[in-house]
């Protein structure tokens, strides 16, 4: 955390050209050795580790806060958020119904990084893949639930849905998947919105009027499964201009230059 803290603070001190984040990757491969190697890694991977510790470290951080502006103790267990959790976190929820009883459970389950299937070749919507995420989807054969009413496996039912939207939502575009022995990665051209993107169909919640997001950010892959370069585009959250940073080179780009059919992650 306190790397990161550095890394940040001497990116927008502004008084470089560009930032070598040197001294975040030696603390961060010392915990996690796999990245010391020079085989290509993956971004998402990367991320989740990367929110993992920040988590940890932070909730460590208001934990010890609050214990000693409470010394005397409150009784009972209390969470423990983090500045992570406050903005990456969500919440969905699986309704998994049996079909030989018809019961119907919900299973919740939190997310920072939501990994959507991609379901054509050639092109699609970022909205096809949303459906195809959150579409109904039977559970037969080895993925049969057991029903508690029932007290067997029975095939079931299960659809999702969101019911707690994050303040920054990170989409993985699943453009690595497996053909047999082999790996390989589609190429789709995904069209993905800038602004008013609605989450709203896919969210159950009253609380939740307004689901809609806007771009900040993306990560780009470009190469193949075992090879590749990765950049990214970020809005500037005081002035909206987009920047394009491709290793020492940074760049303003026009809004036209964000789409780009080498996304792998999009923040919202």
């Amino acid at each position: 955390a306190i790397a990161f803290s550095c890394l940040v603070s001497d990116m927008w001190l502004g008084e470089f050209a560009c930032v070598s984040p040197e001294l975040f990757q030696s603390v961060f491969e010392t915990h996690y050795p796999t990245f010391c190697t020079k085989i290509q890694q993956d971004a998402q991977e990367f991320l989740i580790c990367v929110l993992n510790e920040l988590h940890e470290a932070l909730k460590n951080v208001r934990t010890q806060l609050r214990h000693v502006s409470s010394a005397k103790g409150s009784g009972g267990s209390v969470s423990e958020p983090s500045v992570i959790t406050q903005l990456f976190e969500g919440q969905l929820s699986y309704a998994i119904t049996c079909l030989e009883c018809r019961t119907t459970i919900d299973k919740p389950e939190s997310f920072t990084i939501l990994s959507l299937p991609i379901p054509s070749k050639s092109t699609c919507t970022l909205q096809d893949c949303l459906k195809c995420f959150f579409q109904q989807d039977t559970l037969t054969w080895n993925n049969q639930v057991h029903c508690s009413w029932c007290g067997t496996k029975h095939d079931a039912i299960v659809q999702a849905t969101i019911t707690k939207a994050p303040q920054i939502i990170i989409f993985h575009l699943k453009r690595f998947e497996w053909q047999g022995k082999y790996r390989k990665k589609l190429s789709t051209d995904i069209r993905y919105p800038l602004n008013n993107l609605d989450l709203s169909p896919y969210v159950s919640s009253p609380f939740y009027t307004d689901a809609e997001y806007s771009l900040c950010a993306v990560v780009n892959h470009s190469g193949f499964v075992d090879g590749g370069h990765y950049t990214a585009f970020c809005k500037h959250s005081v002035t909206g201009s987009w920047y394009s940073f491709d290793d020492a080179h940074i760049t303003k780009i026009p809004k036209s230059s964000v789409q780009t059919d080498t996304a792998y992650l999009l923040f919202y």
